[in-house]
């Protein structure tokens, strides 16, 4: 069972010291807890060593895909298919972070794999400074933490830009207006990129101007004269620019093409983000110890989750027993995508009967754990509790 460990004191000041006072609104902080979850050493260490593990076999289960061309199977559009190719076989386009949504690794419970997070995933200013501040705030060592993602993020930088020295390191930073939680995200990834030497700027995806032979451009609000841009870091997911914006995803593919810019997360990711994925690793590794069973079909000797290819926060999730009645369910917009059922497995609970799901972050390595708490779904309604390495 876990056992939260309460702090009596908010980060509020030490996240003001800090100059994080735009994480103070109302908009970013109500879901945070003054509890954390207490891990072992050797429990971090696992976490950590699951994350590259899978890592290193999501590329082979998206090689898989690519040599087979499982585009279809995969729910991979047809207007992403080149890009996805040409964004692979090139290693100027690194993968600049994501996060595995983990069951177990608290209470003696072995660490199975959810799922995949790989192309915009969010919690970043939570694990990376939240939780930090939390523990200073609290006079305790804010070292006894697995969280290095700040700094890994602008290694991640460091490495993008010496993997593409022909392209001077201009970067634009892209959210979708009204989700003041995109901006924040945002925030600390630019300041990450700024260490590493980039000049950043920021502008809604609605204000973004692209040209297939000349690349990503902004209009400065002050000047009014279009800036360009080498890069561009996009909070918008590629399925929705595949599936909503064709003409965005033909632009982008030829900006690419030619050279005119690199685009942050790479396309491949939608490869790692389907969860057909979750069938591929399970065909190419049978009973790995960190994964689940997962079909494209209903499991019917075991409980099962439910789950659509492109969902995001438990949506159109249902968890069905080994009959397969419902016995659990989230509603949403993707009903009509194709479906995977992953073998069932409990997240840790605490004495109210709440849930715990683990969040590794990957940047070039895992680099930070934090959970999210809520019911037997975690979805959009979670919180997000820290945690401390004893």
């Amino acid at each position: 069972m876990v056992s939260p460990q309460f702090l009596n004191n908010t980060p509020n000041e030490q996240l003001q010291n800090a100059g994080w006072n735009w994480m103070l609104g109302t908009d970013t902080l109500p879901y945070l807890t003054n509890e954390v979850v207490a891990v072992k050493e050797a429990e971090a260490n696992a976490y950590y060593e699951a994350a590259n593990t899978l890592y290193d076999c999501y590329v082979q289960a998206a090689q898989h895909i690519i040599d087979n061309g499982l585009w279809a199977e995969a729910g991979i559009p047809d207007n992403l298919v080149e890009m996805i190719q040409l964004t692979w076989d090139d290693d100027r386009h690194w993968h600049l972070y994501g996060r595995f949504d983990l069951a177990g690794g608290i209470d003696g419970k072995p660490i199975k794999l959810i799922e995949f997070n790989a192309d915009t995933a969010t919690c970043i200013p939570e694990t990376s400074v939240v939780q930090w501040a939390h523990l200073k705030a609290n006079k305790l060592n804010d070292n006894q933490q697995f969280n290095t993602l700040y700094e890994s993020l602008v290694g991640q930088f460091e490495t993008i830009r010496s993997q593409n020295p022909d392209l001077a390191p201009t970067l634009l930073i892209s959210t979708m207006r009204d989700y003041p939680e995109d901006d924040t995200n945002a925030a600390i990834l630019g300041e990450a990129a700024r260490e590493a030497g980039f000049d950043v700027a920021y502008a809604f995806v609605d204000e973004v101007e692209l040209s297939p032979t000349e690349g990503v451009f902004r209009q400065d609000s002050q000047s009014t004269q279009f800036e360009q841009f080498n890069f561009w870091f996009k909070l918008l997911p590629w399925e929705y620019i595949a599936e909503d914006e064709p003409e965005m995803a033909d632009l982008l593919t030829q900006i690419v093409k030619n050279r005119k810019a690199v685009v942050l997360n790479p396309a491949y990711t939608l490869l790692f983000q389907s969860k057909y994925l979750l069938k591929v690793l399970w065909d190419l590794f049978p009973y790995h110890p960190l994964l689940l069973r997962t079909e494209t079909k209903p499991l019917i000797d075991r409980p099962s989750v439910e789950k659509v290819l492109f969902g995001r926060e438990g949506a159109n999730v249902r968890i069905l027993d080994e009959v397969g009645a419902v016995l659990s369910a989230v509603g949403g917009d993707y009903a009509n995508q194709a479906r995977v059922y992953q073998e069932y497995v409990e997240f840790p609970k605490d004495a109210l009967g709440q849930r715990y799901q683990a969040g590794v972050f990957f940047a070039g390595e895992a680099c930070a754990l934090g959970f999210r708490r809520g019911g037997k779904i975690i979805d959009n309604t979670a919180q997000f509790v820290g945690h401390l390495v004893k």
